[in-house]
């Protein structure tokens, strides 16, 4: 498909995001304005392997639109590019940025987190686990449909415990299992759906940490569980229990919570966006962004003792040397998309 790059709006790592338009309209069913991620082609296995999911993904409405892959030339660099759809109404955690409170109501985030689930249960019937569901991964469309994207850190569910070198995710969001023996099958996406209810309910992160040291024991460390939000129903707390549940095998799955009183017996669209603009204040000049959305994602992270066999360490040992070595890495530069408005 011929396009043409317009103006930058996000940037990570090792890709940039920009708008795009197809030269010659309806071509494969995309829409007048798209989204191209790219990189240089010397680093673009990650964004290659990321097309190649979506591709697969691509009947599921709830799943970000992949339109194709082409190769470029600019400014004397070779560039591998991805064309997806275009999500104009920005991510959920811009979405909570337009709340005076940051805080969704209710209905909305029953709304929200049904998508969501849709979206999960599509892409694990698949084989695949996300591996970094979190606000910013979640992308609203022009009717407020809710988006799951950034395959990035996908991986096939028959493989998913990761090398003991190996810290994949956000780790604001990330699941007891993963921290402590580094296990990220289908539980560990569900562990982050609750951690992404229990923000849109209450604005803020579930752990509340200074540093990434405190928040890595907190998580893989004994029976601590992050807080139930206080203002949600019964239902909408019980639906964070069984998200938040230490071990993974008995943690409910996406179809298990598809099924959830909280979720099934909700509201439907037109109420929930009624409700929503009758909540929506005005942003505030001083506005700025909190911790919450300071979150990293971490795709590697080396250890001191290489070779060794994963299960032999204990969880403790494991933390250990994963706070050791945070100093690999400048944590004040996140890696997740920085949208440019």
């Amino acid at each position: 498909m011929d396009w043409i790059r317009g103006e930058k709006v996000g940037h990570g790592s090792f890709a940039t995001v920009n708008l795009a338009v197809p030269r010659s309209k309806n071509i494969g069913g995309a829409s007048p304005l798209m989204a191209v991620k790219s990189c240089g082609f010397s680093q673009s296995s990650s964004l290659m392997k990321e097309k190649l999911i979506l591709d697969e993904l691509m009947d599921c409405p709830e799943v970000i639109r992949c339109f194709g892959e082409s190769f470029s030339y600019e400014n004397g660099e070779k560039l591998y590019n991805v064309l997806l759809e275009y999500a104009p109404g920005g991510t959920l955690a811009d979405k909570l940025k337009n709340y005076s409170d940051r805080r969704l109501p209710e209905s909305e985030i029953r709304r929200c987190t049904k998508a969501l689930l849709r979206g999960i249960r599509y892409i694990h019937e698949f084989g695949y686990v996300h591996c970094d569901i979190k606000l910013q991964n979640i992308l609203l469309g022009s009717d407020g449909g809710v988006k799951v994207a950034d395959f990035g850190l996908a991986k096939k569910a028959g493989g998913c415990v990761v090398s003991r070198g190996e810290l994949r995710g956000t780790p604001l969001y990330m699941s007891p299992e993963m921290v402590c023996s580094g296990e990220q099958g289908p539980p560990a996406d569900i562990w982050a759906v609750g951690c992404v209810v229990a923000e849109m309910a209450t604005g803020s992160p579930v752990w509340q940490c200074s540093d990434v040291a405190e928040l890595l024991f907190n998580i893989g460390i004994g029976e601590e569980v992050p807080d139930v939000p206080g203002n949600l129903s019964e239902e909408g707390k019980e639906f964070v229990r069984r998200c938040f549940v230490k071990n993974p095998s008995k943690r409910w799955t996406a179809e298990m919570l598809l099924n959830h009183p909280f979720i099934a017996d909700g509201r439907d669209d037109v109420e929930a966006k009624e409700e929503e603009s009758a909540s929506i204040s005005p942003r505030c000049p001083l506005d700025f962004q909190d911790w919450a959305s300071s979150t990293y994602s971490i795709t590697s992270l080396p250890l001191p003792e290489s070779g060794s066999d994963l299960w032999s360490i204990s969880p403790k040992v494991r933390l250990r040397d994963l706070v050791n070595n945070q100093i690999l890495f400048d944590w004040s530069v996140p890696d997740d998309w920085v949208t440019v408005r």
